[in-house]
């Protein structure tokens, strides 16, 4: 006899995760998901962490470095909801996965439109959520399995869903023989045409043939398994690949066509790549502002330009200028391009190899006595590396755009950044996601000072955890960005961006001793002798702080101008500050316009 005994809903719920493949829980406790909690204690590894915007970023972030698994962010209502809205935001801004499931007031609490508040901690978590999700709902009875599921599962961009549940709705008791909680799942197949991808193909492939200067630039809409697999054919094609920031570890740095990342701070050689190619393939990026460069209208200008996206709004925006515009999966597109043939490209690769000879990643920085170069710190973790570590990236920064010129990740080396949000504070709890994602392998965190303090509290969750992520802080006693931008455009009249215009920090090495973590300081001499290579090989979590010059410059960059009316007037991406000698700038600039 079948046993037809209710169960409470957020028994179900928490069946239903595991259904969708999720492992991991990261949460902060609260009584309004008290139901819920209980559920899933018993379902999945459940990691609490100090503050919820952590819970959200490492879910992100998870779910960017597992292989299969998946996390959710599980937190309470009203400030629960408020304080994960930031990682929310950053997780929407780069087309993630990220489930955050809340809690809410029973739905007798509710408060009545005219109301403010009736329910203790009661906040319309939907509407604030909206903006920066692709479903957000109130769930204040129970939902179907078939509801659920549909509500949950996104299909075309990604980005977070948002579910509140009401108090009484998690404790609900239902029946779980009854169809109304196991009805099946309609079959979902996908809205893209096989044949508009093979006209596609065909489209791509012809201009291929008329070009003499290709480029693919493959962005974070290809996902790393379609990458991994496709990698032995992409060596093949002699086609030069550039990638995005997202698509970082997409292309390994150790493929003889690959040629960087091009960026508003991106490598040098990669943007000059990019603008004298006479064919650009976007695949799986959205062009953004930071990708095209603000001067949007001389990106590429050489160039026919194809854009690969399954977002319309994006290729419908406005900018840059596209000539091919294809609402497609990019990997399916992808897989079809790479069992094509291609023209030889020889000279064109020939001539890409050598701007890159010509124009190092590091360049000539002021760097005073005793600091350590960022660019020379970042060479050196990259030559420490191993095959299987994972990079994580702060979101702003001089940490932040150091480390996306300089690290290149080869073979199965992750690098996980977040750039559309750009908040300080993702570092830490980005690192401690991408650590439950496999023990055994290292996770490599570099963050600034002024980000890190924003949520140095999760160093008890690392501590606790015992993770093996080695945290290097640049320590150059201030906000750098801000600072160069006051001294740029307000003739150096300092506000909250370092110690002497008000803005404090604590003594790196006591924080880290509270916890119970081992830290090490790094100037430029224990640096020369091999203080990284030690502090990297230790066990567990290590906190490396490394003394930068509070002037420390970061070239090369993109350089902006207020014009006469107020407005900012930017370069284009291959016009970077300091302009090159007239020398290099021949010899790498042949098929720029006006050369």
């Amino acid at each position: 006899m079948t046993d037809r005994s209710p169960v409470k809903y957020a028994d179900l719920v928490a069946d239903w995760l595991v259904e969708l493949g999720c492992t991991h829980c990261f949460f902060v406790a609260g009584g309004n998901i008290m139901h819920l909690l209980s559920s899933v204690r018993s379902r999945f590894v459940c990691v609490p962490v100090v503050h919820e915007t952590a819970a959200g970023i490492a879910t992100e972030y998870f779910n960017e470095a597992a292989d299969g698994a998946k996390a959710f962010a599980l937190v309470t209502a009203g400030p629960g909801v408020t304080n994960i809205l930031t990682a929310m935001a950053g997780a929407f801004l780069e087309s993630r996965e990220q489930l955050v499931i809340a809690g809410q007031v029973k739905s007798s609490d509710l408060a009545a439109p005219e109301l403010r508040q009736r329910g203790i901690q009661e906040i319309d978590g939907v509407a604030m959520t909206s903006p920066v999700a692709v479903a957000s709902l109130r769930v204040d009875q129970p939902l179907s399995r078939e509801e659920f599921f549909g509500a949950v599962e996104v299909e075309g961009r990604q980005g977070p869903v948002f579910l509140e549940f009401c108090l009484d709705a998690q404790a609900a008791p239902v029946d779980p023989a009854e169809a109304r909680f196991i009805a099946p799942l309609d079959d979902r197949s996908s809205n893209t045409d096989d044949g508009a991808i093979e006209a596609a193909a065909e489209q791509i492939a012809a201009l291929m043939a008329g070009a003499e200067r290709p480029v693919w630039l493959v962005g974070g809409g290809v996902s790393r398994s379609a990458a991994s697999a496709l990698r032995p054919r992409l060596e093949a094609l002699g086609v030069p690949l550039l990638t995005t920031w997202n698509g970082a570890d997409r292309i390994s740095a150790d493929n003889p066509y690959y040629f960087g990342r091009p960026n508003t701070w991106g490598q040098r050689s990669a943007n000059m790549i990019l603008q004298q190619a006479d064919l650009v393939v976007a695949l799986g990026t959205r062009l953004g502002l930071q990708q095209t460069g603000f001067n949007w209208q001389q990106f590429a200008p050489v160039a026919h330009t194809v854009q690969v996206d399954i977002d319309r709004t994006e290729l419908e925006k406005g900018h840059p200028q596209i000539d091919l515009a294809l609402e497609l999966d990019a990997n399916r597109l992808l897989e079809l391009l790479c069992g094509r043939e291609y023209a030889s490209y020889e000279s064109w690769v020939n001539y890409c190899r050598e701007v890159r000879a010509a124009l190092p990643l590091i360049e000539a920085n002021t760097c005073g006595a005793g600091y350590v170069s960022p660019y020379k710190f970042y060479e050196q973790l990259c030559e420490l590396s191993r095959e299987d570590d994972v990079f994580t990236v702060c979101s702003s920064g001089g940490a932040n755009s150091v480390g996306m010129q300089m690290i290149e990740p080869i073979g199965s080396q992750l690098l996980i950044a977040d750039k559309g949000l750009a908040s300080m504070g993702y570092g830490l709890a980005g690192a401690i996601g991408a650590a439950f994602t496999a023990p055994q392998r290292r996770v490599l965190l570099v963050e600034g000072d002024g980000g890190f303090a924003q949520n140095s509290q999760e160093l008890a969750t690392v501590a606790v955890n015992n993770l093996n992520v080695k945290i290097a802080i640049f320590d150059n006693a201030g906000y750098a960005s801000i600072k160069m931008t006051q001294l740029n455009y307000f003739d150096g009249e300092y506000l909250g961006c370092d110690i002497s215009s008000g803005l404090g920090f604590p003594n790196w090495e006591a924080l880290f001793a509270a916890y119970g973590i081992p830290c090490v300081t790094i100037d430029d001499a224990a640096f020369a002798g091999g203080a990284l290579a030690d502090s990297l090989d230790q066990p567990g979590p290590i906190g490396i702080i490394v003394r930068v010059d509070p002037e420390q410059t970061y070239f090369p960059k993109i350089s902006s101008r207020v014009t006469e009316s107020g407005s900012m007037e930017s370069n284009p991406l291959h016009m970077m500050t300091p302009e090159l000698p007239d020398e290099i700038l021949a010899q790498v600039a042949r098929y720029l316009p006006g050369s």
